[in-house]
């Protein structure tokens, strides 16, 4: 998707960390023609589509998600224009010439100078149009690193050029409004911010803004739930076994590797199951059995995979209606499967031989 860059205001930003000082510089605000005469309309032009085109869920697969979708926050019954965050972007976005675009975008360098992670380098505030949807206005906020000494050919005179303060987008910080769900449609509740780097504080930037958790934490809080209200039922007339099983939850909750607790039924983990499902369809777990690593469909447990026991062994057993193969080639490919009961009784003959 290109853009038509209407309106950018670069600032660069300096921070002495021995003195603890802030301050940032602005360099220029320029219009369309002059961004598009200007080195930033080519150092720009693939970031933004990358930005755009950059997928973020709302609820991520990992907690360190660097993409994210965040959400303006607004008390029930009261308007987005009730968000000190929302209104920042929407006086920027409504901006209408330099002078006044310059104004509103110094209120975004000015509110990241307060952030508690703020790094020097080039800050940019960008409104553009999609020239497919022209009637769709975006803001980018963008964060640049000083690359410095970078050494680059120059004349044949001097042969060797340094330039003090190259900007990279390696790592380079952004925040998108609206959210673009897809091409044409936008969520004008929602940014989308991307932020690759351990220091959060493009999340600290906006804290009227909120984000979803994590799949990893949703399934943590749902199971621990679950937990808990099977404490509340099985010792409903036993408050010290009620507390051993809490003490023990949290303890589980804290592993970072956790064994199988053998404490419920195969219903009652279908049940449990079916909960997180209702809310996480594609809700995964992985489990580890002997050295073999496996990701098991939460919603699939108790109906095509079952995790069983035969005698001190445990087994998984996945059923399917086809076995496929990667491009990695072995003789597994050829085999005839031997009956179930077959297989049981080999293990099981295996297991009287250790034994004995």
């Amino acid at each position: 998707m290109e853009f038509t860059v209407q309106y950018l205001s670069f600032y660069a930003v300096q921070v002495d960390h021995e003195t603890d000082t802030k301050q940032y510089s602005h360099y220029q605000t320029l219009d369309t023609d002059a961004f598009e005469k200007s080195p930033l309309s080519s150092f720009l032009e693939g970031e933004l589509k990358k930005i755009v085109k950059r997928k973020a869920q709302h609820h991520p697969n990992s907690d360190a998600a660097p993409t994210k979708i965040g959400r303006f926050v607004a008390e029930p019954g009261h308007p987005l224009s009730s968000n000190p965050n929302y209104n920042l972007f929407q006086r920027a976005l409504t901006a209408d010439s330099v002078a006044a675009f310059q104004k509103e975008s110094e209120a975004f360098v000015k509110t990241y100078l307060q952030t508690s992670a703020v790094r020097g380098g080039v800050f940019l505030v960008c409104k553009a149009v999609p020239k497919k949807y022209y009637s769709d206005l975006f803001l980018f906020v963008l964060k640049c690193d000083f690359q410095e000494n970078v050494a680059t050919l120059a004349d044949s005179k001097t042969l060797i050029k340094k330039v003090e303060r190259a900007i990279t987008t390696k790592n380079m910080k952004s925040i998108q409004y609206p959210h673009m769900i897809e091409e044409g449609m936008v969520e004008q509740a929602e940014v989308k911010i991307h932020q690759s780097s351990h220091a959060r504080y493009f999340e600290d930037f906006l804290p009227y803004v909120e984000y979803g958790d994590s799949m990893p934490q949703i399934l943590r809080t749902q199971v621990q739930t679950i937990m808990e209200e099977h404490a509340e039922e099985a010792f409903a007339h036993s408050v010290e076994e009620r507390n051993a099983f809490t003490e023990k939850i949290e303890l589980w909750a804290s592993s970072e590797t956790r064994e199988l607790q053998e404490q419920f039924s195969t219903h009652e983990v279908m049940e449990a199951s079916a909960q997180i499902a209702e809310h996480a369809p594609d809700a995964s777990t992985r489990m580890k059995l002997g050295d073999t690593d496996i990701k098991v469909p939460i919603a699939e447990f108790g109906e095509t995979v079952h995790l069983a026991k035969l005698g001190d062994r445990y087994m998984l057993l996945v059923e399917a209606d086809q076995v496929q193969f990667d491009k990695h080639v072995s003789p597994i490919e050829f085999l005839k499967p031997e009956d179930v009961q077959t297989v049981f009784e080999r293990i099981k003959a295996k297991a009287l031989s250790v034994k004995q």
